[in-house]
């Protein structure tokens, strides 16, 4: 069996998971064009061999174009907006979400992003692919070409963190100084 067999295939098996993952990241009106898309990026390589899973090579390509996308959309509604109170107020009737706007106020949210930029980076990076993207560990390991005790311990490093940062700011917003930065080799803040 050829590879651009086993791409036709894998994509075949895949579409309705790789709906599932273009729908956490695109509105529900362009999932079906990205999936689409997806297909016709894999009707257009040249060289298959060089993929070694085609699976993992599909749903990277569907992201990836969701993502796009989502960028591109981003800079098309803030492009089209002169006014930055119309943009905040276009944003909050956008993404209003019942639980989070229940369980976290703007400024926890901003405190958790800030939480997560500061992860190292392959601990952000599969972190992000947990908590984010929902990947299990098995396809966290995969992707980023690690253990999956090495992935766990990522997982455990940077819920640790986060948490850490997460109470560090609580406490400074009630007459508390402000979390520093620097996160030690054991998890503290300098």
């Amino acid at each position: 069996m050829t590879k651009d067999t086993l791409l036709h295939k894998a994509y075949l098996v895949s579409r309705k998971s790789i709906s599932r993952v273009v729908a956490k990241i695109v509105p529900p009106h362009e999932i079906e064009d990205i999936v689409q898309e997806t297909y016709v990026r894999i009707c257009k390589i040249e060289n298959s061999d060089n993929i070694n899973s085609p699976k993992s090579f599909i749903y990277k390509t569907a992201r990836n174009l969701a993502l796009d996308y989502q960028k591109q959309a981003n800079i098309r509604l803030v492009d089209g907006i002169d006014n930055m109170e119309a943009l905040e107020q276009l944003l909050c009737e956008q993404y209003k979400d019942e639980m989070y706007e229940s369980t976290l106020t703007d400024n926890e949210f901003s405190n958790y992003c800030e939480a997560v930029r500061l992860l190292p980076i392959q601990c952000r990076k599969v972190f992000v692919l947990k908590k984010v993207y929902g990947y299990s560990q098995r396809e966290i390991a995969a992707q980023l070409e690690l253990s999956e005790s090495t992935v766990e311990k990522h997982i455990a490093t940077g819920m640790k963190r986060c948490t850490l940062f997460m109470r560090q700011s609580n406490k400074s917003t009630y007459n508390e100084p402000a979390p520093s930065a620097n996160l030690s080799a054991g998890g503290k803040y300098e």
